[in-house]
């Protein structure tokens, strides 16, 4: 396997979104990723499993995404017998993932704490909504609720009076992205000091930390700011624009930009000589709007792109997704993928987006069936043989 990550085995205990998506791309990056499961099977199995349009052979889109590259085995952790089994993977393994809600890892005994005395080596991570301790690290938390808590989303809309999540799940992605980083983070530590450590991601952190240096601004100002749309607090023309058959967005960030578009465009309203600096520009944000909004109307967003492109002025169609994943540029850095079912069935998908130049294989094998892997992976065992493997099954501690 031509991967950058082959050799390395993670144990991904991980549900709903962060923890798989974060499990998702350590696999498609080559890590061995041996999803356990409850017995009955990770909850997300049942998400869309049953929509004609979104499934195949009873398995959801969702579930089809996020567990590809990944083998699976069925372990009731719950019965002394599974937590054996259990422990028995952890010495083969070099990360195990959960997003459990905090507290939980430890009374199920497969926390950092429990797990390095098995194997010293072994790196944990867990992704939770608050993090793992702090007066609030027992709280529930989701996508939406991190978004909401992290502040962004009191900036995402056009009404301060109608706050406005992100439309992808930015909460729960971005506890996933991270998550990957911490566990890389700690496979090149410890090969210095020799030993493995615990991970502890909180999606709150993660959103704070997005607010970047919008979060520096209100801590020298002490001022909250609101949400403005498509446009920017300092930069103008920045904006989302109505063209004859769609929208346009462009993104003047330069003085330079501005005397490229108005050259390209020739408005006499744009040759005031206050517009030509950035503070002009701002200060006379909505005339400046809406000359634009006028003039992009009056042709098509094929013709403003091919236009404003050839003037070098940072343009783009607003794609839904059937543009975005047709598009020549995305389907160039193969962004759009073929996803299988077990049963030999597929459908598409987006792809990975860490391109390596020498390490570069991109391939993805189906989500598993429940269970689908539990008697190879009982066979890569030794205390196992297959007669003990089908006791188990028989005693309901695998499937």
């Amino acid at each position: 396997m031509n991967k950058p990550l082959a050799g390395i085995r993670i144990l991904d205990l991980t549900h709903m979104l962060s923890g798989p998506f974060c499990t998702m791309t350590l696999a498609d990056l080559g890590a061995d990723m041996i999803k356990v499961e409850p017995l009955t099977g990770e909850a997300t199995r049942q998400l869309l499993a049953n929509d004609p349009k979104h499934a195949i052979d009873g398995m959801g889109a969702y579930f089809i995404t996020l567990n590809r590259n990944k083998r699976s085995m069925a372990i009731n952790l719950k019965s002394d017998e599974g937590l054996k089994i259990f422990y028995e993977l952890v010495t083969t393994a070099d990360v195990v993932i959960n997003n459990f809600a905090a507290g939980v890892p430890a009374k199920l005994k497969i926390d950092y704490a429990h797990l390095s005395a098995v194997n010293p080596q072994i790196i944990t991570c867990s992704i939770t909504g608050f993090g793992e301790h702090g007066p609030g690290a027992m709280r529930p938390a989701f996508d939406q609720v991190a978004q909401a808590y992290g502040g962004g989303m009191s900036i995402t809309g056009t009404d301060a009076s109608q706050p406005m999540r992100a439309g992808i799940p930015i909460g729960d992605l971005g506890g996933g992205m991270f998550g990957v980083m911490g566990v890389l983070s700690a496979i090149i530590e410890r090969h210095q000091s020799g030993r493995g450590q615990h991970i502890d991601i909180s999606m709150l952190d993660v959103q704070i930390s997005l607010l970047n240096y919008m979060a520096t601004m209100h801590c020298m100002s002490g001022e909250n700011p609101e949400p403005i749309g498509n446009s920017h607090f300092v930069h103008v023309p920045y904006n989302c624009y109505p063209t004859a058959d769609g929208h346009i967005v462009i993104c003047v960030l330069t003085d330079a930009f501005w005397q490229s578009l108005k050259a390209l465009l020739q408005h006499p309203e744009f040759e005031n000589s206050e517009f030509d600096r950035q503070g002009g520009r701002l200060n006379n944000k909505e005339i400046i709007d809406t000359h634009l909004s006028d003039i992009f109307r009056q042709n098509t967003t094929a013709h403003w792109l091919a236009a404003l492109n050839a003037a070098r002025i940072p343009v783009a169609p607003v794609n839904n997704f059937s543009s975005a994943l047709s598009d020549p540029q995305v389907k160039h850095r193969n962004m759009v993928v073929e996803l299988k079912h077990p049963s030999g069935k597929s459908t598409r998908g987006p792809g990975c987006p860490i391109k390596l130049s020498r390490s570069n294989e991109e391939s993805f094998s189906a989500a598993p069936l429940l269970g689908q892997n539990t008697d190879q992976l009982m066979a890569e065992l030794n205390n196992y043989t297959a007669s003990d493997t089908a006791k188990l099954k028989a005693a309901n501690i695998i499937a």
